[in-house]
């Protein structure tokens, strides 16, 4: 009720158009290694080992390689920093932030008949936060050559103004709603004011040297509640099945920030702007996974499993201001303030991401230890925005099939035992999902962690670092220069697993 009265007292427009961008696709298409402690100390290369709470969230047919019953939880501490590089200035932000990451239990069922090849069915319920999204990102600099009145000038231009200036905020789509924001800040004018399909001119004076700082604060999460059934036959081969239900709650706000300094002219032009975005996205999806898990002899294993595309149903709610400043020569300084106050609640629609096969193969030495690999492929290039019949989404489906392609992961880990202690390490790798890699790089990351046996009580902790290089722009849309940032993730966890 709180939020309902709070649209009401706002504004609340419902809109038919799209502001959704590849960006926001790869969001919820891309994997983040999480899950309990041994797992992640390992970087996630379970696919042919089995026996762990998260290695369901890999290959569904290791909960057939459990014993016993067995439940655990896991904390997270994760630690974010981002250095941007924004024309030769840098700056860096940081962000922390502690949560319950992991939680499930598994449940063994053995049949003891000696005619019954089936050995055991288990079954399992895991709870992963996916993708933490807390995360702070500022860039500044001077920009030599653009500024922002390029992102007003594109959505501007080829709409009547009758369109811009005569019909309500909220009754407008998104793209006129843009060219709304530069036209009543005065950051762009009409070439001829009197025709109805004129073009439309800048506001900001010429002449380079923009200083620009661009700020973008995120919070929320992904999670991913899985239900397995998984059986294994004479136990050779081990064979799985999931259902996963998604939860998504996403916040992003960003401030983005013009000055020049540039002469000023006979005419008013615009000195200073702030630019200000907010957006909401909620909603949850389904997906499936199937797998197997053979023992070719008794130390080495094979693996397979297939993810299913996972198919959202999303809502988005955005809101914008626009504060501007102008001056002419020899006159005073004016203040534009374009705030609508209104919430944008656009029709729900549906994002489906890719789906991703994954080949495993694990030496198992006895009880002393294990080497695992795997390696998965993702086919970006397929996710998509529906219903494939509207336009906007058929041209952003069109736009992602052309820049996305397929990426392959590698995941290697190692455990070594010494009586109850084990020693784990792991590496993983992940090509960008762009064909163009400067948009979003190759991810590298390192992990290691050790665990103690206690009998019936297990203790495990990891520490895994991920870097990652991406540049996006700051805009999707005309001005769409942006910063080079290095994301460097620190991670610790702390798993407690308990024998039922």
């Amino acid at each position: 009720m709180k939020k309902i009265f709070f649209l009401f007292i706002a504004g609340l427009s419902v809109s038919v158009s799209h502001s959704q961008e590849v960006s926001d696709a790869m969001r919820y298409a891309q994997d983040n290694i999480t899950g309990t402690a041994r797992f992640r100390a390992m970087s996630g290369a379970f696919g042919a080992v089995g026996g762990d709470l998260s290695s369901l969230t890999v290959n569904p047919a290791g909960s057939a390689i459990f014993l016993n019953n067995q439940a655990g939880v896991t904390f997270s501490n994760q630690s974010k920093k981002n250095n941007s590089n924004y024309f030769g200035t840098q700056t860096s932000d940081n962000e922390n932030s502690f949560i319950l990451n992991q939680a499930g239990a598994v449940f063994v069922f053995h049949d003891r008949n000696p005619n019954n090849n089936w050995k055991k069915i288990a079954i399992g319920a895991t709870y992963e936060n996916t993708n933490n999204f807390d995360n702070n990102i500022f860039s500044a600099g001077t920009n030599p050559r653009n500024s922002i009145d390029k992102y007003f000038l594109a959505y501007a231009n080829g709409i009547p103004l009758g369109d811009i200036t005569n019909i309500n905020y909220g009754d407008q789509f998104y793209d006129e709603q843009q060219a709304f924001f530069g036209y009543n800040g005065k950051v762009i004018y009409p070439v001829t004011p009197n025709n109805s399909n004129t073009l439309y001119t800048s506001g900001v004076p010429s002449g380079g040297n923009y200083d620009h700082k661009n700020e973008v604060y995120t919070s929320g999460y992904n999670s991913k509640a899985s239900f397995n059934i998984s059986t294994s036959y004479k136990d050779r081969l081990y064979i799985g099945a999931n259902l996963n239900v998604h939860v998504t709650d996403f916040r992003r706000s960003s401030s983005f920030y013009e000055s020049n300094r540039n002469a000023l002219q006979s005419g008013e032009t615009i000195s200073d702007l702030r630019f200000n975005n907010n957006q909401y996205t909620y909603g949850n999806g389904f997906s499936f996974q199937l797998g197997a898990i053979a023992k070719v002899t008794e130390s080495f294993r094979l693996g397979f499993a297939y993810e299913s595309n996972t198919w959202y149903e999303l809502n988005d709610e955005i809101s914008q201001s626009l504060y501007t400043t102008r001056q002419a020569a020899g006159g005073p300084e004016k203040y534009e303030s374009v705030n609508p106050n209104v919430v944008n609640v656009y029709k729900p629609y549906t994002l489906q991401t890719p789906g991703k096969v994954t080949f495993s193969g694990a030496y198992v030495f006895g009880k002393s230890g294990l080497i695992s690999i795997d390696y998965a492929i993702k086919d970006y290039g397929n996710t998509k925005y529906k219903p494939t019949s509207d336009q906007g989404f058929r041209g952003l489906n069109n736009e992602m099939s052309n820049t996305l392609t397929s990426a392959a992961e590698l995941r290697i880990g190692a455990e070594y035992k010494i009586k109850q202690l084990s020693l784990r390490g792991g590496y993983r790798y992940e090509g960008s999902p762009y064909k163009n890699k400067t948009t979003i790089g190759d991810l590298n990351s390192y992990s290691g962690g050790l665990g103690y046996n206690f009998g019936s009580t297990k203790v495990d902790l990891a520490y895994s670092y991920l870097e990652r290089k991406t540049n996006q722009g700051f805009f999707a849309t005309g001005f769409t220069d942006g910063a080079n940032i290095t994301s460097k993730l620190n991670n610790v966890s702390l798993t407690l697993l308990f024998e039922l």
